[in-house]
């Protein structure tokens, strides 16, 4: 990797032509399925879905995947693999790399370390919960490198941020 720093820079309008790109590769496919599920969402983050926070990851001015995070409490209505009964205690995250160049060099785990990071500083929650693909070998990986924990009752991995 190189030895630059990543940031995320909120997602804008101008963005979601690049998004849309990434999110009909078919090695994002794989994972993300529904492209038009996830436009939408996006289409709409400034009425229903401003509960979500869209990101483009950026190394320095090249920009390299996209990643979100919520509070789950807000989202339980939409997900079926929790029920969060406290509003600002656990948030989940969902991040990809549509840039080919940065697949495989330790991108993933520098973009999970730095989302988990922002909802510990931003939000002050408890905890992050996320559930990808048990197939999904690579995000899995990244996500206990991390310091996230598979939880085999839950059937998700937990990061602890107290």
């Amino acid at each position: 990797m190189k030895n630059k720093e990543l940031i995320l820079r909120p997602l804008n309008d101008t963005d979601i032509v690049l998004l849309t790109l990434w999110l009909n590769k078919d090695y994002i496919l794989k994972w993300y399925h529904e492209t038009d599920e996830w436009l939408a969402e996006i289409n709409d983050r400034h009425g229903t879905y401003t509960w979500i926070h869209h990101f483009i990851v950026m190394d320095g001015k090249t920009p390299i995947g996209f990643c979100q995070y919520y509070d789950c409490y807000d989202a339980n209505d939409m997900e079926d693999w929790y029920n969060i009964t406290v509003p600002g205690d656990t948030f989940s995250i969902d991040y990809l790399i549509g840039n080919e160049a940065y697949l495989g060099k330790g991108y993933g785990k520098a973009i999970i370390r730095l989302l988990s990071d922002t909802i510990q500083a931003v939000e002050r929650a408890m905890r992050i919960i996320v559930r990808p693909e048990t197939e999904n070998h690579a995000s899995n990986h990244v996500l206990m490198a991390n310091g996230y924990v598979y939880d085999e009752q839950q059937k998700y991995y937990c990061k602890s941020l107290n």
